[in-house]
């Protein structure tokens, strides 16, 4: 998941040595909540999009969840073992990007039930039709071939329970999720309503990154889906891989390398995607650029990820060995969240007449 505007640098935000969720529960702290699918390693734009954003707002805040979203994998059709590995493989990833388990709380989404009691309860004030809106079920569900299951058109009720069930107050999301946070906020406000004020309203944060698109379609998103192998970029991608992807990456008949997205796509993906792993502005990226034809950038920019990559390629290898380290690392992450979900959830449960 990865809302409207980036308000990180006039929230307070903490130290960033240690995540501190034992303030007063009257008062509202800066929390921020975020999640990702298990579907094994990332890829380029998974990393460039959410995974550095996560770092650094780490950094910046003192109460930091990041979940490993296993229930919400179920609305595609998964096999059981594939399943177990991706979600090992997914932790291994984003630990290996930079992830500190002592600077947020890194757990398993299903190792707390919370998740899956509260969405019922948010379900229950929450309108059909208003689901059947989100471009994401008239997507999907064309996909399916059983016109689309309960669970995919249910799952942004879930999404907005994950980010409420902590009480969060931002939320890092894509422009692809922007509709599901707006969701979110309007039935926490559904539910101020009913019940009194209780739920934060969460807020947005988005990526400065420009969206990653395909390397083989630029007018589309960079996606693991994606049936065409050249398209997407790894994580673990081996160089000689990320080079041949690059060296066939769809630009035009231009040699000149400028930065025209509506124009020149292609060469324009290129572009944000050097500025984002180089950490250089468009500007420098272009000024660094000059002289250089289409296919001699492209080599640029696939030795660039490379360099970027390296590192983090052989710590996801190291931790994949270690199997019982990742598994020890998601419980413990989910015993910190759920001692944190446990009163909140408990108050949530009064108030609609549970207990």
């Amino acid at each position: 998941m990865s809302w409207k505007a980036y308000e990180a640098g006039t929230e307070a935000a903490g130290d960033g040595n240690q995540c501190d969720f034992g303030a007063d529960k009257n008062m509202v702290v800066d929390r921020i909540f975020s999640g990702i699918q298990p579907t094994g390693t990332p890829h380029l734009g998974n990393y460039l999009g959410a995974i550095q954003n996560w770092v650094n707002l780490q950094e910046e805040y003192s109460s930091v969840l990041y979940s490993i979203m296993d229930m919400h994998s179920l609305t595609m059709p998964k096999e059981p073992a594939l399943l177990r590995q991706n979600i090992l493989d997914t932790t291994a990833a984003i630990l290996a990007c930079g992830i500190d388990p002592k600077k947020c709380f890194l757990f398993r989404q299903s190792l707390v039930p919370e998740h899956a009691e509260l969405a019922w309860i948010l379900g229950c004030i929450t309108n059909v039709p208003r689901l059947l809106r989100l471009p994401q079920w008239k997507m999907k569900r064309a996909s399916q071939s059983n016109g689309g299951t309960v669970g995919l058109l249910t799952y942004p009720v879930l999404q907005a329970a994950d980010i409420l069930l902590y009480k969060s107050t931002h939320v890092p999301v894509g422009e692809d999720q922007v509709l599901h946070l707006e969701l979110a906020q309007d039935i926490a406000q559904h539910f101020n309503k009913k019940y009194g004020e209780f739920f934060p309203v969460p807020k947005a944060i988005l990526s400065t990154t420009k969206k990653i698109k395909s390397l083989r379609d630029p007018t589309v998103k960079m996606s693991k889906s994606d049936t065409q192998k050249l398209a997407t970029v790894n994580i673990v991608d081996s160089p000689d891989e990320i080079v041949l992807k690059f060296r066939k990456a769809v630009t035009d008949f231009t040699s000149e390398v400028t930065y025209d997205p509506a124009n020149r796509p292609g060469v324009s993906n290129l572009v944000s995607i050097h500025s984002a792993v180089s950490g250089l502005s468009i500007e420098e990226v272009l000024h660094q650029s000059v002289g250089l034809d289409t296919a001699h950038y492209k080599m640029v920019v696939a030795e660039s990820v490379i360099q970027k990559f390296a590192p983090i390629r052989n710590e996801i290898k190291k931790l994949q060995e270690d199997k019982s380290h990742l598994i020890q690392v998601l419980e413990a992450g989910a015993e910190k969240a759920k001692e944190l979900a446990t009163p909140i959830y408990q108050e949530i449960r009064r108030l609609v007449g549970f207990q």
